[in-house]
């Protein structure tokens, strides 16, 4: 069994992140101040991401809880495909499962287009934010305390979705205004 703090996994997201970026910027032969404070809010969303996802929100004795992985208990894969079971199986929580989902990824889809240039239209952006979203479900099929949820991916997806318009309605009156 291993266990994951949220130390150990901030940890490795920014060595990752700064490794990463060595890497893009050595093959581009190119670094600026500016695209790199850009894209330190993609840095900010995703450890936010993961805060959120991975660990549980309630404190354990006043530290964010843990992460466990256990061989032992990866199969079978804990998931749901049936869309909105939220809708039919009200639980404990479903309303703030609801909301965080959508507004957790809301600020993805602002981001995303404003530090990646190919994702300069609204397709393009929504089907990103999907694939992002379908990583992070997929991603938790190892850890036996998680579900993949196909309701996560929607939700995640409405969030982007409105990030986005947000962004995309934002540039078409600057551009309008100019």
């Amino acid at each position: 069994m291993i266990t994951i703090t949220y130390w150990h996994m901030i940890c490795f997201i920014t060595l990752a992140w700064i490794v990463s970026r060595i890497i893009v910027c050595t093959i581009n032969k190119k670094f600026t101040l500016k695209r790199e404070l850009k894209l330190l809010m993609v840095y900010v969303c995703i450890v936010v991401i993961c805060r959120m996802v991975y660990f549980p929100l309630h404190q354990v004795d006043g530290h964010i809880g843990t992460l466990t992985f256990d061989k032992n208990r990866i199969f079978p894969f804990w998931t749901n495909i049936k869309p909105f079971t939220f809708i039919w199986e009200r639980y404990d929580g479903w309303k703030v499962n609801i909301v965080g989902n959508i507004t957790m990824f809301i600020p993805v889809g602002i981001v995303w287009p404003v530090c990646f240039k190919k994702l300069n239209n609204f397709p393009k952006t929504l089907l990103a934010g999907t694939a992002f979203s379908l990583l992070i479900e997929i991603s938790q099929l190892p850890f036996s305390d998680h579900c993949s949820d196909i309701d996560d991916i929607l939700l995640n997806t409405t969030g982007f979705a409105i990030g986005a318009l947000i962004y995309f309605a934002v540039s078409r009156m600057s551009r309008n205004s100019t």
